[in-house]
């Protein structure tokens, strides 16, 4: 039976490390995973996952030799404890570090990423296919190079993206499809049968990972593109937010109200009361959006009954400052 070596770090990784098992065509020599808080190039100080997948528990309970990286991918450990698990391939799965050559030379990796590559290479494509308004996107199964998402294709499964999706609902169906995906095409990257393509680097977009703080709203934005920007972020990720009155409001959901027409609209930012007791926030355009749960300190509100506590604390009009970046 060939050997496989799983390294992931979130949530989706490690349903498709119990998918692997489960399937049982393949001997699981290995997990190389991360804690939940770690350095990374772009964030030296620390990054935190909210999709955390606890490998570390999972593999001690099923018997699998397991390596908590500590540092980054080019300590000596790291090679020492791949190198021990004797793998046939590696298989890679919410992963957050570029794997370096002196591992890449181990053996053939193959990892999943969220989209239809060549484009929406790089950090959060599901993130940046919302907030750019795309209708279609995916997950591809390639074999990993040297490079950003740049090595040939073995499959790929693709999805709509509706109006009404956030990025939780699209994520659990990308989640499935790239299961599904792995599974299909295991035992021949295991055995070495497995065909892939070439990408077509003319099409290669590469996109930035993202920070909590990369999600300040910036209101003279049109209302399709903020309700976009607002969706892409929601739970489970850190969420869209604006600054009032000096504290940081995180905006977990919203509508476009593209039916309300205000004859003489405030600018962009203000936040009003309307007659059904909503609350709703200008745009760009001229166009609002009806605003749902809110969270201002640590507690989730209906966006009324925040409003509400805003105007009995001080009556002056509510208005959320701009994004500044």
């Amino acid at each position: 039976m060939k050997r496989v070596l799983f390294m992931g770090a979130s949530r989706f990784g490690l349903r498709c490390l119990d998918a692997i098992r489960v399937q049982g065509s393949v001997d699981l020599s290995g997990v190389l995973t991360v804690p939940q808080t770690f350095p990374i190039s772009y964030a030296p100080q620390g990054v935190s996952l909210s999709n955390y997948g606890d490998f570390t528990s999972y593999a001690k309970a099923h018997e699998i030799p397991c390596h908590c990286m500590q540092g980054s991918m080019h300590d000596s450990e790291v090679d020492e404890f791949i190198m021990a698990t004797r793998p046939d391939c590696l298989i890679v799965v919410g992963w957050y570090h570029l794997l370096p050559d002196s591992i890449l030379d181990i053996c053939p990796a193959y990892g999943l990423h969220a989209s239809l590559l060549p484009d929406y290479s790089g950090g959060a494509p599901l993130v940046w296919a919302i907030i750019n308004g795309e209708t279609r996107t995916g997950i591809t199964l390639f074999q990993m190079k040297s490079g950003v998402d740049n090595g040939p294709i073995v499959g790929s499964r693709d999805t709509d993206i509706t109006n009404s999706d956030t990025i939780a609902t699209l994520y659990d169906r990308i989640e499935i499809l790239g299961t599904e995906l792995l599974v299909e095409h295991l035992t021949s990257m295991a055995d070495g049968s497995v065909v892939a393509v070439p990408q077509n680097e003319s099409n290669r977009r590469i996109f930035p990972q993202r920070t909590p703080d990369d999600g300040e709203i910036d209101w003279s934005g049109s209302a399709r593109q903020i309700y976009n920007f607002i969706r892409a972020q929601t739970r489970p990720y850190p969420g869209a937010f604006t600054i009032c009155r000096g504290e940081r409001v995180t905006l977990w959901d919203a509508e476009c109200c593209e039916d309300l027409v205000l004859e003489d609209p405030p600018p962009s930012g203000a936040v009003l009361q309307i007659s059904d007791g909503s609350i709703i926030v200008m745009c760009g355009d001229g166009l609002a959006l009806k605003l749902g749960i809110v969270t201002s300190g640590e507690q989730d509100q209906d966006a009324a009954q925040w409003h509400g506590d805003l105007l009995a604390e001080e009556s002056d009009p509510v208005n959320f400052q701009s994004s500044t970046h």
